[in-house]
Parts: structure tokens; sequence; C-alpha cells
């Protein structure tokens, strides 16, 4: 499947394929440069690969080639993890470094963006999954409701920022990948740091507090509205993993909203 693109952008292959639930990827090299080359059919996946031409390299990784079907971008070569550090004892520094990366993706451009789809329909799928689940879902639903009612300082949005989507790109510093390309109020991007079910310290006790005063400061946004975010955005992601019929992963982030709905209710 990668044929078409290898000869049309000259590339020669520099390692195995890399299969994703929506995408394939090869590692190549474009011009002697390491890159990644990235086919996707998924709506979501095009129009990220689209967002990250129009970011042309601020914040995130730069587009070499780019068309309907595939992207061609520089390829991350640091050894530096954002998840070894919020695993290990640099949880802090590399929240920090999601903000700093998440404010450059969202600072104003003169282009026009490419189309991006709205955060009303990104949420979709949590109203259905509270009127089946019920529980922690009805009150995640009727949250996301009301912030998706009143936007507050709508941006382009990566749509799926976590400690796995910002890598070291080493000189070039740390840059984003693999955006959703969404548009809607900005606090939403920093809701899955929260969420994230590859770092397994997410409910830890604590943790989300420590979190939530670092990211509202970094990114000078309202903690209360920033934590309606994370129980909105947990609610979602249990949502999804419900609609696959995975009930135990649905755990991870149901935990997530139940800190932070318990958080809503003492503030």
């Amino acid at each position: 499947m990668f044929e078409s693109h290898i000869k049309r952008w000259r590339l020669v292959a520099d390692g195995e394929p890399i299969v994703t639930h929506c995408s394939h990827l090869l590692p190549v090299l474009w011009n002697g440069k390491p890159a990644m080359l990235k086919l996707s059919s998924d709506e979501a996946e095009r129009a990220g690969g689209a967002l990250m031409q129009w970011w042309d390299g601020g914040g995130a990784a730069k587009v070499y080639e780019h068309d309907a079907e595939a992207v061609l971008l520089e390829r991350a070569m640091g050894k530096q993890s954002l998840l070894r550090m919020a695993a290990g004892a640099e949880d802090d520094a590399a929240s920090r470094i999601i903000c700093a990366t998440v404010a450059r993706l969202h600072a104003p451009r003169r282009d026009q963006p490419p189309a991006l789809i709205p955060l009303s329909r990104w949420f979709r799928e949590l109203a259905p999954a509270a009127n089946t689940h019920g529980g922690t879902l009805v009150e995640c639903s009727r949250i996301a409701e009301e912030l998706l009612a009143s936007p507050i300082d709508p941006v382009v949005l990566h749509g799926d920022i976590h400690h796995g989507n910002i890598l070291d790109f080493e000189a070039d510093g740390w840059l984003a990948i693999d955006p959703k390309g969404l548009i809607g109020e900005r606090g939403f991007d920093y809701a899955n740091t929260f969420v994230n079910e590859e770092l397994a310290t997410i409910a830890h006790p604590g943790r989300l507090q420590r979190q939530l005063a670092i990211v509202a400061s970094e990114a000078r946004f309202p903690p209360k509205r920033l934590l309606q975010w994370i129980a909105a955005y947990a609610g979602l992601s249990a949502a999804w993993f419900l609609g696959d019929g995975s009930v135990d992963k649905a755990e991870s982030p149901l935990s997530v909203a139940r800190i932070a709905l318990n958080e809503l209710r003492q503030g």
C-alpha cells in the first residue's frame, strides 16, 4: 500500500510498517532525512494531516509532503519520552512541556486553517452512552453539553494531546504529532493529559489535583473549567471503550472522571 507514495516522493524504506487502529505508517528516508509516511482513510486522521501542514512546524512535526491520502512527516529521533518522565519522578516537568507545546499549536496564524471537525461532533457518542450505561457517564454528559453550549476562547485544536503524541525532535525541541483536526474551546486540548490510559499513575491519589494546579497555571486556564473538561473527556473516552465492548478498559477513564467530579463537588 505504500508503493505509490514511495515512488512519487522518492522515498527509501527505513524500517518495518506500523499499524494502528486507523492508520498505516512506514519509517522512510526522504532526501536522506529520517521521515515517517502515514496513510489513513479515517476522516479525523486526514484532517490531522492537513492541519500538520498548516502548522508548518510551529509546535508540530514538519510536513515534507502531503496529499489526500498520505502525509510525510519528519521523524522524531530523540531519546527522551514524556511518558517515561511522567511515570517516573518528572511528571510536573512533562506537564509543563505539554502545556508549552499546546500553546505553540494554539497561537494565531495568518492563513485560514483547513476544514476542521467541530468539537460538538467529536462528543456525539457520549450522550447515547450515558443513556445506555447511566452512572458516572450521565454527569459527564451533562457537563459536556454545558461546555459545548458556551465555548470560551475557541481555537484550532490538536484533539489528541497526550504524552505519546508529543515527541523529542532533538534540536527542534518537543513537537506534536497525530492531531485529529478539531475546532473548539482550547481547554479541551489539556484534558487528555489527565486521562491517558498509557500512564499507570493517572488515578493515583493526589496526581490529578497536583497536575491540575500546574496545567491551569501554565495554560492560564480556570481550574474549575479545566476540571469540567477533564470529566467530559474522561466520559467520552469511556464511551468509546464501551462502544467497542471494552468494559474493562472503560474503567480507567471512569476512575479519572470520578476524581474530577468529586473535586468539582468539593469546589
